[in-house]
């Protein structure tokens, strides 16, 4: 068996709760993520103690699952050693546990450079990146100059590949990203001087070969630097798509994780602000290398009201109390970078456009608690643009500038957060599922009332 966990919204749905209380409930020995790195946040909490995971799959909580890093993700091995030596301080074995794909491609230092330069340059027109390098590393991929971990693992291409690297991005942190205006400038002021020939030849020559130094990594460092973790991480490292398929063949269960949301799939999402990959539930069977034939069930994860990070359209959003209570009730605040997050209404017409594009079969709603003390809700029903209702347009300028049309219902203005059981829910925390369960045509399997492990998904079987 294998069912696939996928986000609906901008990222921050509970994934990660949600992976984990699958793996409890139902049993499975593998749970596989198949795109994005370190800019994911997955929050878990387990025995009491809380759990904030970047790069490896909930599942790893669990000590008899096996966890991969699939070929569609980028990994950087610093945060990734980072976030072994927490779990292990937390009491959770990796070694064994853990593999990573020889496809997938690494993240190194420069490319966290290269991210912050990027969104400097862009000014006001800026995507909000978390600036963990994940953009530039999937350029260099589609670029065909990135590294991957076989390449990572063998010192020879290593070195070879890095020293390439270097010198490239070297030149354009010096002289890219508008840097070489400013030393057009400071030759201008140097020949102004009306210098003999050649000595001003001789002080531009000076100021060519030490202009942006500072702003470059020094090759030795970094080779040494990588050459380290290669060492370290080899063990990991292994065919993922034989491991996975040998798997399926023997009929072992599997879970496949999503990062991020469909609204920041860089195909069907808010593009250009999105995340650079696929987290729509297609991307699952390239970034793990299984066939679709072999995916059973698509578990489609959202919030019961709607939250986004970073710069992008929102046509839900509460710019106002209604937001501000939202995000202090839910904390809302990133996992990966603790910015705050946008909050707003729950909108029927994404989920229904991340429904119809991931084939969602069923859906889970978390966070229903934080409407709890709410006297009114309102659900998006409908986007009106220039007085014609339309779907989930591509054009980000569209939806900017579209009518949400709202359905307003009575709070229950009670706690959901002790309830096991949906028979006890109450009758109008009941009504506001189901409209959500018909607005977006799909069936709700479970509900979150509470971000621990004891306030686990409800079935919901109304």
């Amino acid at each position: 068996m294998i069912k696939l966990v996928e986000g609906l919204q901008w990222g921050d749905e509970g994934k990660g709760k949600i992976v984990d209380w699958l793996v409890g409930k139902e049993g499975y020995d593998i749970v596989a993520r198949w795109q994005g790195g370190a800019n994911a946040g997955h929050t878990v909490w387990k025995n009491g103690k809380k759990f904030v995971l970047h790069l490896i799959p909930s599942g790893i909580l669990h000590k008899d699952v096996k966890c991969v890093l699939g070929n569609g993700m980028v990994v950087n091995p610093v945060a990734l050693f980072d976030e072994i030596e927490e779990l292990k301080k937390k009491g959770i074995k990796v070694e064994g546990r853990l593999f990573i794909s020889d496809r997938c491609h690494v993240t190194f230092d420069f490319h966290l450079r290269e991210e912050k330069y990027s969104e400097e340059v862009k000014g006001k027109d800026k995507i909000d990146s978390t600036l963990r390098g994940i953009g530039p590393t999937y350029h260099d991929k589609f670029g065909r100059i990135g590294i991957r971990m076989c390449d990572f693992i063998n010192k020879k291409t290593l070195v070879s590949k890095l020293e390439a690297n270097l010198e490239k991005k070297n030149w354009m942190f010096r002289f890219g990203y508008g840097k070489l205006r400013g030393l057009e400038e400071e030759i201008k002021a140097l020949l102004a001087k009306d210098l003999p020939p050649e000595q001003a030849k001789e002080k531009v020559h000076e100021l060519f070969m030490g202009y942006g130094k500072e702003r470059c990594l020094d090759k030795e460092k970094i080779i040494a630097k990588y050459l380290e973790l290669s060492e370290k991480i080899r063990p990991f490292v292994h065919d993922t798509s034989v491991f996975l398929n040998d798997a399926i063949r023997e009929g072992e269960n599997i879970l496949c994780e999503g990062a991020q949301g469909t609204l920041l799939d860089v195909d069907h999402g808010t593009y250009p602000y999105v995340t650079s990959s696929n987290p729509v539930a297609g991307g699952a069977c390239v970034g793990l290398g299984i066939g679709p034939t072999k995916i059973d069930q698509v578990i489609g994860v959202a919030k019961a009201y709607t939250t986004r990070v970073g710069a992008g359209p929102f046509p839900t959003e509460q710019d106002n109390q209604i937001g501000e209570k939202m995000r202090e009730i839910g904390e809302e605040y990133g996992a990966t970078t603790g910015r705050p997050r946008r909050c707003g209404w729950f909108d029927a017409v994404a989920v229904r456009h991340s429904v119809t594009v991931s084939g969602a079969n069923s859906l889970v709603i978390t966070k229903l608690d934080v409407l709890d003390e709410f006297e009114t809700l309102r659900i998006c029903t409908g986007y009106v643009y220039k007085g014609k209702f339309i779907d989930f347009p591509a054009q980000i300028e569209i939806l900017e500038e579209v009518k949400p049309i709202y359905l307003d219902l009575s709070g229950w203005e009670e706690s959901t957060r002790g309830i096991r059981r949906i028979e006890d829910l109450p009758p109008r925390a009941l009504d506001y599922l189901a409209k959500i369960s018909v607005l977006t045509a799909t069936k709700i399997s479970f509900v979150s009332v509470g971000p621990k492990e004891s306030q686990i998904a409800v079935r919901f079987t109304r």
